[in-house]
């Protein structure tokens, strides 16, 4: 544990430290778009954090492969370099439409070809489903899935990059549950150590946020841009990919399992696609209501959540904050209940169960005060408006 606070202290300082220049620089050089129309901000401000985060990234991976506590992923570097070089890629695309706007298309042929770097060369892929020793049909069904999976992901977590520090925030929460459990995971099913890429990949992720984010929240001196958040989307997708799909599903077999530890069989189905929940909603719904307008699933607009959480009457940042509770709420739930099951602990799910429940309830209650909040401001100015014509 002591060597991943290490990587994500390290990851953090050197993602604060680049962001600041890469702040600098933007701002003597001009190098920030307009403001456009379904933006919320209304001061000109540098989209290329992306860039800082990327190089706190290969900086932590490159110190990684000095240690010899990392080394078992090291020992065959071909996964970890193939993986860096698609990131390159996403992070290259992403820099040019933050500062020329590229046509969707083109952004979207590079995901399918980062993912594919991924999935092909690197060859992480979902090879099974740890549900009754489900195991996928082929390798080109393999291969598509993940590459399917990949791409889905680093859009969901782009879509919902519109407000200072929701992303950054979100994917630090994201990230902090799924490194607990891949952690608890690889303990459990008996590996003889718990150094993993996927482990890796959440530990570098939180680090990156964590240094992003003082330059990141309200009021915004940098933002992450496409580079960053669809850099972000990649690799929590890979993390997830890297230890679900490589599980041998007879190792979370019920039966072997026992009952006590029966939710660690759907657990990494669920907690991987739970972690990432809010985006991927804020994705289907984008992708539905275009379609429904004849639209391109990928023009943009500003109906996405955080844009109906602001018309709700949540300012800037209270509607940040409430992401960052759905996020924690709905994920925590889940980690409380796989490690209920695995401490024996009374009911085994009953503490996650009852913690998402009350949790979900008082994310209910914020997220839907303020609107009661505007009606009665509305009726107060329509009754002043009609004292003041009578």
């Amino acid at each position: 544990m002591t060597q991943y606070l290490l990587t994500i202290l390290f990851t953090a300082a050197v993602t604060l430290a680049l962001s600041w220049v890469v702040w600098k620089l933007a701002l003597r050089f001009k190098l920030y778009p307009g403001i456009r129309d379904r933006d919320v901000h209304d001061t000109p401000t540098p989209r290329l954090g992306g860039v800082a985060m990327f190089l706190g990234v290969v900086a932590a991976f490159a110190l990684s492969s000095r240690n010899p506590y990392f080394a078992i992923f090291w020992t065959d570097p071909v996964p970890v370099l193939s993986l860096l070089g698609a990131v390159l890629l996403i992070v290259l695309v992403g820099v040019a439409d933050d500062l020329w706007d590229l046509d969707w298309m083109i952004k979207l042929g590079a995901q399918f070809i980062a993912a594919g770097i991924i999935a092909w060369f690197g060859q992480l892929q979902i090879l099974s489903l740890p549900i009754g020793a489900l195991t996928v049909g082929s390798s080109w069904a393999s291969f598509l899935l993940t590459v399917f999976a990949l791409v889905v992901v680093m859009n969901a977590v782009n879509f919902i990059d519109g407000l200072n520090g929701l992303v950054a925030g979100v994917c630090l929460i994201a990230n902090g549950v799924f490194f607990a459990y891949s952690y608890l995971l690889v303990r459990d099913t008996g590996a003889s150590t718990y150094f993993n890429l996927a482990s890796f990949i959440a530990a570098v992720l939180i680090g990156a946020c964590l240094g992003f984010l003082p330059m990141n929240w309200t009021p915004a001196k940098l933002f992450m841009g496409d580079a960053g958040a669809l850099m972000l989307g990649l690799l929590m997708a890979s993390s997830a990919v890297a230890i679900t799909g490589q599980l041998d599903p007879a190792v979370l077999d019920p039966q072997q399992l026992g009952r006590s530890q029966l939710l660690g069989a759907f657990i990494p189905i669920l907690l991987p696609v739970v972690i990432v929940l809010l985006p991927l909603l804020d994705f289907g719904l984008a992708v539905v209501r275009r379609q429904w307008a004849g639209r391109s699933p990928f023009s943009p607009d500003r109906k996405h959540l955080h844009h109906r959480m602001l018309d709700m009457g949540h300012s800037d940042r209270d509607a940040v904050l409430i992401f960052y509770a759905w996020t924690a709420v709905v994920s925590l739930s889940f980690l409380l209940m796989y490690i209920g099951t695995q401490q024996s602990w009374p009911g085994d799910y009953a503490i996650g169960i009852v913690f998402g429940a009350v949790g979900v309830v008082a994310c209910l209650v914020l997220t839907f005060l303020p609107s009661q909040r505007i009606l009665r401001l509305r009726r107060r100015a329509q009754h002043t408006s009609t004292e003041t014509s009578s």
